[in-house]
């Protein structure tokens, strides 16, 4: 057994590559992931939830659009197809994730638009039309709203932030406190046991 999470900076279990299946507006989706990274070995539930249920960027969208806690990279990989001139910022800390997300952006066809960064990588001058997440909720409580802290803000006026929380993992205390720090917060839709909010300013 080893410390490593998802969220670890280098893990050190052994990579153990797969390919991931999934389909997403009518196009279909063969992803590499690897050990180490967060749901390995699956579309994760709720990902699959905020792709089939949020209005995904239009076409013509040039961004710039944001995945946080991007993993392996389907959430990065399907901005970028659906929105063929946008660039996405593909932010985790994890160094695997970023390298995985990296290959499957040239996978898709996407590699010069998508850019994997670890947070602090990312230029402060940078602000996002949209922003796209399943947070990492087992971080903490505390690091959680950190991570929101830092990065809704960067939302340009205008933009809008698509999160999917599960129910039992606090999705509607997140929606109440999403509130209480002055964003305009839809329960967009609810799907298995899945909150997808809407976040404006």
């Amino acid at each position: 057994m080893t410390g490593d999470h998802y969220f670890t900076a280098e893990p050190t279990t052994p990579a153990r590559p797969r390919e991931v299946e999934f389909s997403v507006a009518g196009r279909d989706y063969t992803l590499t992931s690897a050990s180490g990274v967060f749901s390995a070995d699956r579309l994760d539930p709720g990902t699959a939830v905020l792709l089939r249920k949020a209005a995904l960027p239009a076409p013509g969208e040039t961004g710039p659009l944001l995945d946080i806690g991007c993993g392996f990279g389907p959430i990065t990989c399907v901005l970028a197809t659906v929105s063929p001139s946008a660039t996405v910022w593909a932010v985790d800390v994890n160094e695997r994730a970023r390298a995985l997300t990296t290959a499957n952006a040239d996978r898709v066809g996407a590699a010069g638009r998508v850019r994997a960064a670890a947070p602090d990588d990312v230029p402060a001058d940078v602000t996002f039309r949209q922003i796209w997440s399943n947070p990492p909720i087992h971080i903490g409580k505390a690091e959680l709203h950190g991570l929101l802290l830092r990065w809704l803000p960067r939302l340009t006026p205008d933009g809008v932030a698509w999160l999917v929380v599960a129910r039992h993992l606090g999705g509607d205390s997140l929606h109440r406190w999403l509130v209480e720090q002055g964003w305009q917060v839809d329960r967009h839709a609810s799907q298995k046991g899945y909150r997808v909010l809407r976040v404006t300013r």
